[in-house]
């Protein structure tokens, strides 16, 4: 596995590639991988004969009493696994290379209509970094495919509508959520849970599928849905951030009319925000 932090040398390496007609897959992630990760490598393999992994934690997707100073960071280990899977490059490029001009001076990407609401609303200006962060990388690795997990479910509709709308040659694959035995999503934040922390947070799936099969069942009383979903959640010691159901591809509300939907959630345990959603197909 190559370990490369400078653009001119990532672009050596593809330019290689592409003159031997190779296919390439980028997964974007932001460190302190974990088995999740692991599964949008393994599926980016599947897909192209070469895989790049960036790892950036991204100032530009973090508000202003975040925690980016915080933001697990696990380089050693997260090489060690992706050389375990054979990846081909790891790209760890520092904050100037991405943003030589500061990020006051940075030209960025917004992404309208998608971005709003759930996690945008609750974090103002997170997807303009993300969609800034993915176009840029998209245009240093030129990849066919793009791997992004569906635990970030609105961060992959944004991804999927930048692409689409800018007429990026990429193609954005959706990976599902790995989980673990108990039902709580990964992820890098969950290692700000204590034991009985993670007991707690199996709530929230639990809740998503509770609120689901109602669904699957007729039940299409959408607002009293969310607010019981919400109450539930409080009551186990959770505080909700939003609770939704939506239209699945444009995340629009949901209507009577809709046969596709997302429940999307997110809510604070302590001090520690989960996000998840689910789903559903009637």
């Amino acid at each position: 596995m190559q370990s490369i932090t400078e653009i001119k040398s990532l672009r050596s390496q593809i330019k290689a590639w592409r003159q031997a007609g190779l296919s390439v897959a980028l997964v974007p992630t932001m460190g302190n991988l974990h088995r999740g990760h692991f599964s949008l490598v393994e599926k980016a393999k599947t897909l192209a004969d070469k895989v790049v992994v960036s790892i950036f934690v991204n100032p530009m997707q973090f508000g202003a009493n975040e925690d980016l100073d915080n933001y697990p960071r696990t380089l050693n280990e997260d090489k060690q696994g992706l050389a375990d899977l054979e990846t081909d490059i790891v790209f760890t490029p520092n904050v100037e290379t991405i943003y030589p001009n500061g990020l006051g001076a940075q030209s960025f990407v917004d992404v309208p209509d998608v971005s709003m609401g759930y996690c945008g609303g609750s974090r103002p200006g997170h997807f303009r970094g993300v969609a800034t962060v993915v176009t840029k990388l998209f245009n240093l690795v030129q990849p066919d495919y793009a791997c992004f997990g569906e635990k970030d479910f609105q961060q992959l509709q944004v991804i999927k509508t930048m692409t689409r709308d800018l007429s990026i040659p990429v193609e954005v694959i959706g990976v599902p959520t790995m989980r673990e035995v108990s039902g709580l999503a990964m992820s890098s934040r969950n290692g700000y849970l204590s034991a009985a922390q993670k007991a707690t947070a199996t709530v929230l799936f639990k809740t998503l599928n509770e609120c689901a099969e109602q669904i699957k069942s007729g039940n299409k009383d959408f607002i009293a849905l969310s607010n019981s979903a919400k109450q539930n959640l409080e009551a186990a010691g959770l505080k909700p951030d939003y609770f939704e159901i939506a239209q699945r591809d444009t995340l629009k509300a949901a209507t009577l009319d809709d046969t596709q939907f997302v429940i999307l959630a997110a809510a604070f345990l302590g001090s520690v925000r989960l996000i998840d959603n689910l789903q559903v197909v009637i």
